[in-house]
């Protein structure tokens, strides 16, 4: 949010929506780092029931060696975007950048990759589907396939509830607040109005279905 506060959050995707569980806020312009997004991911854990299978989605600035160990620790899976300048060690010749790895393949997967200084080796799966600029570079927990690759497509639903957040809804970049607590208290009043708003639509479409929508659950149970 500018250059007054870091806001790190983590929604779960219900649908084709996603409604923040639980962020942090930090004053200043800086990406917040692994210590706070443990504190974020150990709230959820602590919420979970016991035996849980969960799946972590997360862009290309959240990636770290810490995070990795964490994540194999508690046995989450997940399909984590990595940026194109990370050095990796892939197993065989030399140590490269991760986009190295990606140049010149459409498609390409690699098991047992670890990032420089990391412990912890993780399987890669690089895919640039016709149209696009740049390919995916995800690493994942899993047997990398093109399936695996695009299940981080599922990210995608946390990008409306940022822009509701923002610029097409309650307009949080504009807000004058100058302390992070006063902020967390503002996100907390947004998080369940946006609960609020998902649920009646959600269920809005559920009793009421549009022309479109018939057709989609149609092909859907076929």
């Amino acid at each position: 949010m500018g250059d007054r506060f870091a806001v790190l959050m983590l929604g779960l995707v219900i649908g084709d929506r996603a409604v923040p569980l639980t962020w942090t806020v930090e004053a200043g312009p800086a990406n917040i780092g692994f210590a706070g997004q443990e504190a974020v991911l150990e709230q959820v854990r602590s919420w979970l029931p016991v035996g849980v299978s969960v799946l972590l989605l997360a862009d290309r600035f959240y990636p770290s060696t810490d995070l990795f160990a964490w994540l194999h620790h508690h046995g989450w899976r997940y399909r984590l975007r990595l940026k194109g300048n990370l050095s990796v060690d892939p197993g065989f010749g030399d140590l490269v950048t991760t986009g190295e790895l990606a140049r010149g393949f459409m498609e390409r997967y690699l098991s047992a990759v670890r990032l420089l200084a990391s412990e912890t080796p993780t399987n890669r799966g690089i895919l640039q589907e016709p149209g696009h600029d740049e390919s995916w570079i995800i690493t994942m927990n899993c047997p990398p396939t093109r399936a695996a690759v695009r299940d981080y497509g599922n990210r995608w639903e946390i990008e409306p509830l940022f822009s509701d957040l923002k610029s097409r809804g309650f307009h949080l970049n504009a807000t004058q607040l100058r302390a992070p607590d006063r902020l967390d208290h503002l996100l907390l009043m947004m998080a369940l109005a946006l609960y609020w708003c998902v649920r009646a639509g959600q269920e809005d479409t559920d009793d009421h279905p549009t022309p479109l929508e018939k057709t989609l659950v149609g092909q859907m149970a076929c």
